[in-house]
């Protein structure tokens, strides 16, 4: 069995929300997959969602730029946020982004590289690290693009329609944060895994009940799953009477593509107080 560590216990308590205490059990019961876990505590009704792995926040900023249906999105990192707002940390962002869009670049590796000088006076500067974290491209018949204040960035691309409604298309996933564009994007893992949480969940109900039954249980489980994960099937956000994809159709448009970047997924923030809030719930426990 893998070691409960007070790092795994405090990853499973920042995916799921629940008390240590209870993350630290699961973990045990899992033998330490911390996979399995959250498997069992959705399986007992203990939680409904978890966070993805590493999803944890970090500092930075967001920047999109689209012209002549071309798109570059890329994110920089900083140590604080106060730093993300200041203009020299502003004009770094917006130079390393003009310099991605012009050279049509597609991967991060030659902007860091070209932009190394500029960053490392930045950090002489400003006394904190920044990094150039990640970038991504697209081009289309049009490209839209949404910036959430300076945290969230969506691109969409279509083929048909125009600028406006990829907008409005990138604010709804700027807002919903689909997992897929449809569908058939996702893959059959994950839908054989939701159904196993399903029939877990609802045992009781469904224990006696003829099996054409349970199957038509299992495939509306499924199908609206399927919707919260896919855009094309999601309400719109600005007017739930209508799916996003259905939305693209009646404007004679095809969402081809969609990338959002959110600052800091994926990158772990040191909290210096885990040590001391670990120390008091056990302090407590033993009262």
């Amino acid at each position: 069995m893998a070691e409960i560590t007070a790092a795994l216990v405090k990853e499973l308590r920042e995916r799921t929300g629940q008390g240590m205490m209870e993350c630290k059990k699961a973990l045990v019961a899992a033998g330490g997959d911390i996979e399995k876990a959250i498997d069992d505590m959705r399986a007992s009704g203990a939680i409904k969602a978890a966070k993805k792995a590493g999803n944890i926040a970090a500092e930075g900023a967001i920047a999109v730029r689209v012209e002549g249906g071309r798109g570059v999105i890329i994110e920089v990192n900083s140590q604080t946020d106060f730093l993300a707002l200041q203009d020299d940390f502003k004009g770094f962002v917006k130079g390393s982004l003009d310099e991605a869009f012009e050279q049509n670049l597609s991967e991060v590796a030659p902007l860091i590289a070209s932009r190394e000088a500029a960053r490392e006076a930045l950090v002489v500067k400003t006394g904190e690290n920044v990094n150039i974290r990640r970038l991504a491209r697209t081009e289309g018949d049009v490209v839209g693009s949404y910036l959430h204040g300076h945290r969230i960035g969506v691109l969409v691309t279509l083929k048909g329609g125009d600028e406006e409604l990829a907008k409005h298309i990138a604010m709804h996933v700027a807002a919903a944060n689909p997992a897929v564009l449809s569908p058939a994007d996702v893959s059959e893992e994950l839908v054989a895994k939701e159904k196993e949480i399903f029939l877990q969940l609802n045992a009781d109900k469904i224990a006696g009940k003829p099996e054409n039954i349970v199957e038509n249980m299992i495939k509306g489980r499924i199908a609206k799953f399927l919707a919260e994960a896919s855009l094309v099937e999601q309400a719109f956000v600005m007017d739930p009477e209508v799916k996003v994809g259905a939305l693209a159709k009646k404007a004679g448009a095809e969402i081809v593509s969609f990338i959002r970047f959110e600052v800091g997924e994926g990158i772990e923030k040191a909290e210096s107080d885990f040590a001391a809030e670990v120390a008091a719930q056990v302090a407590a426990a033993k009262q």
